[in-house]
């Protein structure tokens, strides 16, 4: 049997990294320890998988510049198929990202590129096998990349294959209402919301009625699954966390992999969650070699 197919439909882009050694003073200097290094959603999730022996295509819209180019160099020389279009005004994604001493981040976002995402630009791989779509949620809460997240899913189901979306953002849920966005996942097999995320949607029983199945990061403390016959909790190993960044990605990754692979819930969640810590025990959010 040939190995699992994930296509993943997301963003791609740099993000300028900054462990800050203290609180930000607003007006004043902070000491911080600064590295750019390659980043967004789609493009985390996508080298995950791949560290996780997946077959992997990526589908992105990146600037006509150097970062474009060099993102998709380093993630061809990783075993990903890049499906990418090429933007010939905006620049490719950049990030700033602040780290706080206890590894939780703050992100400032120029999504460049990923806003002109269209239809056009998903074009599905033809896979002998078992198929699955995921998609980054920051495709659907951004008004310009939206038509094409929803393309992405009716596509990948016209074409029978397994989907899962990750919501990637709670404080940008309620500008489009949850109910509306629950109506663009309604069906896919896999919701991955964080806590925040699951509360701004309305909770595990309204999530529930309009996907297959739940799951939910817990941060420090772990993932849960829920679904009709299945409700499993596993926590997380009490590690130091150097920057969080990415560790979501890298969970969805470990999970995906898994239970492409035939692994029950409680098996899922435990190879999302050593990805998940593993990503959090380093900064930036790809693998290390």
């Amino acid at each position: 049997m040939s190995r699992p197919h994930v296509t993943v439909v997301g963003d791609v882009g740099l993000d300028v990294v900054a462990k800050l050694a203290g609180a930000v003073v607003f007006g004043h200097d902070t000491r911080a320890a600064v590295a750019v290094a390659p980043g967004g959603a789609g493009g985390n999730t996508a080298a995950w998988l791949a560290k996780e022996d997946v077959d992997v295509s990526l589908i992105a819209r990146v600037g006509d510049d150097e970062a474009g180019r060099t993102a998709a160099t380093e993630l061809t020389a990783g075993g990903i198929s890049c499906r990418f279009a090429v933007d010939p005004v905006l620049p490719t994604c950049c990030v700033v990202v602040l780290v706080a001493p206890d590894g939780d981040r703050t992100m400032l976002a120029d999504r460049g590129a990923n806003n002109a995402f269209s239809p056009d630009d998903v074009v599905l791989p033809d896979v002998d096998g078992r198929a699955h779509l995921h998609l980054s949620g920051y495709v659907l809460l951004d008004e310009g990349s939206r038509p094409a997240g929803l393309a992405a899913l009716a596509r990948a189901k016209a074409a029978g294959w397994t989907t899962s979306v990750d919501p990637q953002a709670a404080n940008h849920i309620p500008s489009v209402g949850a109910q509306t966005f629950l109506s663009w996942v309604r069906g896919v097999d896999l919701l991955l919301p964080n806590d925040a995320e699951l509360s701004a949607l309305g909770g595990i029983e309204v999530v529930l009625e309009v996907v297959g199945a739940l799951v939910v990061t817990h941060g420090r403390h772990g993932a849960s699954w829920y679904s009709p016959d299945a409700r499993v909790t596993v926590p997380a190993p009490q590690v130091h966390e150097t920057d969080s960044t990415g560790a979501g990605d890298a969970f969805n990754a470990g999970l995906l992999a898994s239970w492409l692979a035939g692994a029950d819930p409680l098996d899922a969640l435990q190879a999302g969650v050593r990805a998940g810590t593993a990503a959090a025990a380093h900064v930036g959010a790809r693998p290390r070699e």
